[in-house]
């Protein structure tokens, strides 16, 4: 499988722990995130995660901001971008069996790092249920 990360100066070090899990698993991993902790802007780092995932470059993307929610915001301006900000792994699972999110957004300064690596694992290893759910992820996109 392989999956595309980004992160701003906040995410940095959660990154860099996710990479390593996820290498260790034998996973794929684009790396289009900061490797400091230097202000960055991170729409810079998540425009091309949200562009390999709409491009099906990758089967799943990860981003991480301090809050999650500009990283979330900015991901979900790509039309087949489905990016789901998480801080349990009970949301996790929801939001993937239910609305086949497509990209993990981690607030990194509401969650532990050990805990961002379970969002992870549950991410990546829960199915879309598909069914009545699928209805409505198709009316998720504009126009329909």
């Amino acid at each position: 499988m392989k999956i595309s990360i980004g992160n701003d100066h906040a995410g940095t070090q959660y990154k860099f722990a996710i990479v390593k899990h996820l290498e260790a698993k034998g996973y794929v991993v684009n790396n289009y995130g900061t490797d400091a902790a230097d202000s960055v802007d991170y729409p810079d780092f998540v425009h091309p995660v949200a562009t390999d995932v709409t491009n099906k470059d990758v089967d799943f993307g990860i981003i991480i901001c301090g809050s999650g929610n500009g990283a979330n915001m900015t991901a979900n301006k790509h039309q087949a971008v489905r990016s789901a900000l998480c801080w349990t792994k009970e949301i996790v699972v929801l939001a993937r069996q239910h609305n086949d999110a497509n990209i993990l957004s981690i607030p990194a300064r509401y969650t532990a790092e050990q805990q961002a690596i379970e969002m992870v694992d549950a991410f990546l290893e829960t199915a879309f249920e598909g069914g009545r759910h699928q209805n409505r992820v198709n009316k998720i996109p504009i126009g329909c």
